[in-house]
């Protein structure tokens, strides 16, 4: 095995291990413990285009895309926090998606949507059609026709290959173990991971490139008015989100990173439903079935816009800020799951370890199927000395969420933590194989080097 040359951060490794050792963790050390994970995937060729006919290059077979789907989508819609706990909010929203797939150019594709639990305003789809809606952008829409634009342009995306032309390799180059960190100004191991407009879609999935862009418009466009919807929709979806970008840009920011906006898309939109789908005009928006449907998340509005600010302020640093904003969330929603996940994580990044964990624990409590509180549960009790407690709970993670490779590397620190030597080196040496490169790969070859598994 080929060794890392000798750094700053390896150097800062050691000192972590030594800390470890004497069961003295600091708050910077339970920052680093969310390590990021990273995997790969098969090999890239042609394919036909199920839209143009044309021989395409893409990155995945139509089989990886579907690989992909099975293997990533989880990780990445908890990374998102999960679905919503709102069992007819889903189903609403993937009744909308199942009313237009028969028209793509796909239909059989198999597509699914759920809205998630993140706060900032984005939807997105792996290449085999699993769709993600967050919660940010749905209570922003005004009705049915404007979701069924948002779904539709994602399908578009599906139908053009435009994730296989563009992701392949890249699309699972990283698998972010997400959490909302921070580190001390003079910390060696600043932020692994980011927050609010920085994680979430744009952890995995491809950027598009304008000319993606238009092309799923115009798919979405066509697929929503065969379903029975007013042209306008994607007109009006546009012109919201532009106005959210003047308003609330840090919440649209990764949006606007993976999904380029400008005012011509919206010019462009509004010409087609004015000439070539003038006929839609006619038809109703749904405005009155989005309402009812979507009543109970709405409700939650003043809290996502608090968690939205305070995911704000947390990403410039402003840790103060970030912890008021997360109390008026958790004023007007004391029992929102990621308003306690954010609040834990804020006081972690303040070095109140025990706040964080009595916060994180109330998000596991709040919902016990979602894996992200059971992880920084576990890295509290590592910060807290208690390495059998996080190991139960690495455990409990593996049901929740299988495949996370970066649990491997926690599972390695929580073995080390209480002297089992052998079987943290066994949980490194699988971390190493799967993650080559990185911080936690550093670390977990200096631990075998230092013991004498490998030269």
């Amino acid at each position: 095995m080929n060794l890392p040359t000798p750094t700053t951060r390896t150097r800062a490794a050691d000192d972590f291990a030594r800390r470890l050792a004497g069961r003295n963790l600091t708050r910077r050390d339970s920052l680093w413990l969310f390590a990021a994970a990273t995997a790969a995937v098969g090999s890239s060729g042609c394919a036909t285009s199920p839209v143009s006919g044309e021989r395409i290059l893409v990155g995945l077979s139509p089989e990886q895309e579907r690989a992909v789907d099975r293997q990533q989508s989880p990780q990445q819609f908890s990374a998102d926090l999960g679905a919503v706990q709102d069992a007819a909010v889903n189903r609403y929203v993937d009744g909308v998606a199942r009313q237009l797939a028969p028209h793509t150019h796909q239909p059989d594709a198999g597509y699914t949507a759920r809205v998630l639990n993140a706060n900032y305003v984005n939807a997105y789809t792996f290449p085999a059609g699993s769709m993600g809606v967050t919660r940010g952008i749905l209570v922003e829409l005004q009705d049915e026709a404007q979701l069924a634009a948002l779904l539709g342009h994602e399908m578009g995306h599906v139908n053009a290959r435009h994730a296989a032309q563009r992701q392949g390799q890249a699309l699972v180059a990283t698998v972010a173990v997400v959490g909302l960190s921070i580190a001390a100004s003079d910390s060696q191991w600043s932020p692994l991971i980011g927050i609010g407009a920085q994680i979430g879609a744009s952890a995995l999935l491809a950027r598009y490139s304008r000319d993606n862009e238009r092309e799923a418009d115009a798919l979405g466009q066509r697929y929503m008015v065969a379903a029975g919807y007013p042209a306008q929709g994607m007109t009006r979806l546009h012109e919201m989100l532009l106005a959210e970008e003047k308003s609330q840009p840090s919440a649209i920011e990764t949006m606007f990173s993976s999904h380029p906006m400008s005012a011509e898309r919206r010019d462009t939109a509004a010409r087609l439903a004015e000439t070539s789908f003038a006929a839609s005009q006619r038809q109703s928006v749904q405005r009155e079935r989005f309402m009812d449907s979507t009543a109970s998340l709405r409700r939650l509005q003043p809290t996502i816009v608090a968690c939205q600010n305070g995911e704000a302020a947390f990403s410039r640093k402003r840790l103060p800020e970030a912890e008021q904003r997360f109390q008026e969330a958790l004023r007007q929603g004391p029992r929102d799951y990621a308003a306690n996940l954010r609040m834990a994580q804020c006081q972690q990044a303040l070095g109140r370890t025990a706040e964080a964990r009595r916060y994180a624990q109330a998000a596991h409590d709040i919902y016990p199927q979602e894996a992200q509180a059971v992880k920084l549960g576990a890295t509290l009790k590592l910060a807290m000395r208690e390495p059998a407690a996080a190991l139960n709970d690495l455990q409990t993670y593996d049901r929740l969420l299988p495949g996370d490779s970066g649990v491997l590397f926690l599972k390695g620190v929580a073995y080390e933590g209480m002297g089992q030597q052998r079987a943290a080196a066994e949980h490194y040496a699988q971390y190493r194989r799967l993650v080559p490169s990185g911080d936690a790969s550093n670390y977990a070859v200096q631990r075998l080097k230092a013991w004498s598994y490998v030269k």
